[in-house]
Formats: C-alpha cells, structure tokens, sequence
C-alpha cells in the first residue's frame, strides 16, 4: 500500500506564497504521501517551515522544475485540478470521481496531481499536458479554494480511493496481479507529434487552420491521456502511423 502512495506526485504549478506550499506539505503528509514537486516555485520561508509543521521532510525534499512539462516527463497519468469549466478543457469530473477513475492504474505507475497558480490557476497549454480535470464541487457564491484547501481535499479522496481499490484487491485475493505497466508522459508526448505530422499529410485538417488542429490534438491527448498506454499499445500506434506515412509517401 505505501508502495502505492509513493507513486502519487503532488505537483504545485508556480504558487506565490510559500505558506501555501507549508502548508500543503502538511496536508500531503496528513494523508500519507510524500512526493511534492514545485514548478518556478517563490524562495521557502521560515513561514513555510512554519505551516509544515511535522512535514519538514516533505519540504525539504520537494523537487524543483522550470515547467510543467518537465515536472511531468515521466508521469504515466496526469490529471490536472480546476475550478474553470468548459468544452475546450475536456472531461471535467468531480474529484472524488476522478480519483477512482486512475486508482486502479496507480500500482506500478506514476500519477501527477497538479495544482494551479493561487490567481489564475493552469493555463491553457498546461491543461493540455493532462489526460484529465478534476473539480472540487463548492459554493458559487465563494467557488475558489486556497491552493492548500485543495491538496488536502484531493489528497484525502486519494487516500480514500486507495484504501477501495486495495481492500478489493485482497478480497479477490489478486494483488496486483493484472495492473498494467503504463509508459511515461514523455514517450507519449513523441507520439502526439507524430499524430500531428500525419493529420497533416492526410490533410484531415484544412491547411492553415491551426485552431482546428490545436482543438483535434486536445481531445486526442484527452483521450489517450485519461487511461494512459502500455508499451505495447504505444508501438503498435508508432507502427500504424509509419504504415500510413509509406503508404501515402512511398
């Protein structure tokens, strides 16, 4: 079960105040993780220090990226968190519907949470590195979380999704038995060029039109991304797209 936990990272997108990432050191800690990723994060404060109280070492040991693209590389499941809706975000679930939805995939697989900016949250392109978006349902009247609120909330129905699919295993006594091993959210990313590249010799996409191709590729990483892809099922795609490519570019 621990090995499990240690698969889940907890990544802040360029937070502001360096309480919040105290504090949501605390938070992942409370709940049994560890893994805590920080993104062009401000310098750690004795008020950071402060708000982790017990979770120094989580503190401590955060490990610090220029984007988040490189926060994720070898993510095989990334799963962003918003309080923004919308058709060109994708599929937006509930949080503690999201969490069951990847707990499955966890044993033997890295998972990235991220979290955006106190202000402004994940912007657009960073959305797209996701396979998929999860909401805390709250109040209309007060919808924005403090990014340490949001942790602890996503971390406990983590947890809790954890402890489900751990206590299923061992009543049919399969373990891990079954779990695939799913590949990194870089070898993927090759792969999404490579699409690219063949809607435009198909000319699926009408040349020029940029929006159209932006808005495909996003539902496709969307799609893949949600479930993440064995090695098998990424050489076989690889394989389908160079047959296509010699067929039409003898």
């Amino acid at each position: 079960m621990n090995a499990w936990r240690d698969n889940i990272y907890f990544v802040l997108v360029e937070p502001k105040e360096p309480g919040n990432i105290g504090a949501s050191a605390r938070a992942i800690k409370n709940m049994g993780f560890q893994r805590l990723r920080l993104v062009n994060p401000p310098d750690i404060t004795d008020e950071a220090r402060w708000l982790a109280c017990n979770a120094l070492d989580i503190l401590n040991h955060a490990e610090t990226f220029g984007s988040v693209r490189e926060a994720v590389r070898d993510m095989s499941i990334v799963v962003g968190t918003t309080a923004r809706k919308g058709k060109s975000r994708g599929l937006i679930l509930p949080v503690e519907q999201g969490v069951k939805r990847v707990s499955a995939e966890i044993a033997g697989n890295k998972v990235a949470l991220l979290f955006g900016r106190e202000s402004r949250g994940l912007y657009n392109a960073e959305v797209a590195e996701c396979g998929l978006l999860m909401t805390i349902p709250s109040s209309s009247a007060q919808p924005s979380l403090n990014l340490a609120q949001a942790v602890m909330i996503v971390a406990y129905e983590t947890s809790k999704a954890l402890w489900a699919v751990h206590d299923e295993g061992l009543k049919k006594k399969k373990g891990n038995a079954g779990r695939l091993n799913l590949v990194t959210h870089e070898e993927v990313t090759a792969l999404y060029d490579r699409m690219t590249d063949l809607l435009r010799m198909l000319e699926y996409i009408p040349r020029g039109d940029r929006d159209l191709e932006k808005k495909i590729m996003l539902n496709l990483k969307h799609f893949i991304g949600r479930a993440g892809l064995t090695d098998w099922e990424l050489n076989m795609l690889h394989g389908v797209i160079s047959q296509v490519q010699k067929k039409i570019r003898p």
